[in-house]
């Protein structure tokens, strides 16, 4: 199968206005937060921690971290692939997805489930009963990102 087949079309947040907050917030709910997430058959869940009245996973799905404030800034290729995170977790098995687990230098075990053609990525965090916790998903925007995958997948466990 293909993803094209099974990959929704990407949320629109071009432009920015002051509801795309909400409109992206209504799919998180719908696809993360009300929908039970499973990978390879495990449970998929997050921490329920709460900022700024959204879960601190929305904003790691919808924002990143601008280097010199530290504060979370809109993330438009974030945010408007939002609505495929849950379809890359589910067809987990489909050819057009690199999934892998990787060692972490702190040891942690890390499930990352890459949509190469896309440049999309999505991150978990894999326990010892094969449950995983999401922990962020992003457009892959800068080559050394790719270098980086691509390392981390050829040395998988």
């Amino acid at each position: 199968m293909s993803a094209d087949t099974w990959l929704p079309e990407m949320a629109k947040v071009n432009p920015w206005t002051d509801r795309t907050l909400e409109y992206l917030y209504a799919i998180f709910l719908e696809d993360i937060k009300h929908f039970p997430l499973q990978y390879a058959g495990y449970d998929v869940w997050f921490f329920s921690d709460m900022e700024d009245g959204k879960e601190v996973l929305f904003w790691h799905l919808t924002s990143r971290e601008d280097k010199e404030t530290k504060e979370r800034i809109p993330d438009m290729r974030r945010s408007e692939r939002l609505p495929w995170v849950n379809p890359c977790i589910e067809n987990y098995s489909d050819s057009d997805l690199l999934c892998w687990d990787y060692e972490e230098g702190n040891r942690t075990i890390k499930t990352y489930v890459w949509l190469k053609d896309k440049d999309f990525v999505v991150i978990m965090k894999k326990y010892k009963n094969n449950s995983r916790r999401l922990v962020t998903s992003f457009f892959i925007d800068y080559e050394s990102k790719r270098k980086n995958l691509a390392m981390k997948y050829k040395n998988r466990i």
